[in-house]
């Protein structure tokens, strides 16, 4: 009996904490602050109390949660819904900016822009996810990347799937992020654009 009351226990604090985070991205999707500046996200109650019960954390303070990704190395999650095409529920705020990601991306940022801050860096940031109709008009103002432009072709950007972000940096904060980002899940990976930063998770 005493083992039911506990497994009992343990599904009712699960479901709870499904309800907190429901809550939470149904108030961040209707936020819509213009303030651009860098900020942590550590009272999202939820997430916290997530990983504080699953007891995975990393040495910059990020969720270490790992997941499923498939052969192109997305978010098995993100891919049924497609690129360009992800729900304001699995988005979330970059700090009070009115940019969003995938919501373990922008925890990691909101994240690694506070931790920069207290070394005296400052991460500004000018782009994040980017809906479908979005990459096809960049597409179409910018040129694609396979043509000397700078815009993936729609429905295969990074940023479609709310899992790259174009920061403001200057110099010291460029070299910030080539020593650090990569604590945080970040990696530089477009050549032609040093202010690219793509997000990338951990396998399961």
């Amino acid at each position: 009996m005493g083992i039911e009351r506990v497994n009992s226990r343990i599904a009712d604090i699960q479901s709870r904490m499904i309800a907190l985070q429901t809550q939470q991205a149904a108030k961040t999707a209707q936020a819509q602050p213009t303030t651009v500046q860098g900020g942590g996200s550590g009272d999202d109650f939820a997430a916290k109390l997530q990983e504080a019960m699953s007891g995975t954390t990393n040495t910059a303070g990020t969720s270490a949660r790992s997941f499923t990704l498939n052969s192109k190395g997305i978010p098995t999650e993100l891919a049924a819904y497609g690129n360009g095409k992800i729900p304001a529920n699995a988005l979330e705020q970059v700090g009070s900016t009115r940019h969003k990601l995938w919501a373990p991306a922008a925890q990691g940022l909101n994240q690694m822009i506070a931790d920069a801050k207290r070394e005296g860096v400052t991460i500004g940031i000018t782009d994040s996810y980017r809906p479908y109709e979005e990459q096809v008009d960049l597409a179409r103002r910018k040129g694609l990347y396979s043509q000397g432009g700078l815009a993936a072709k729609p429905g295969t950007s990074e940023h479609g799937w709310g899992m790259a972000t174009d920061l403001d940096l200057d110099s010291k904060a460029q070299a910030w992020m080539r020593k650090n980002a990569d604590k945080y899940g970040f990696v530089e990976n477009v050549p032609r654009e040093p202010w690219h930063w793509a997000y990338k998770p951990k396998t399961a």
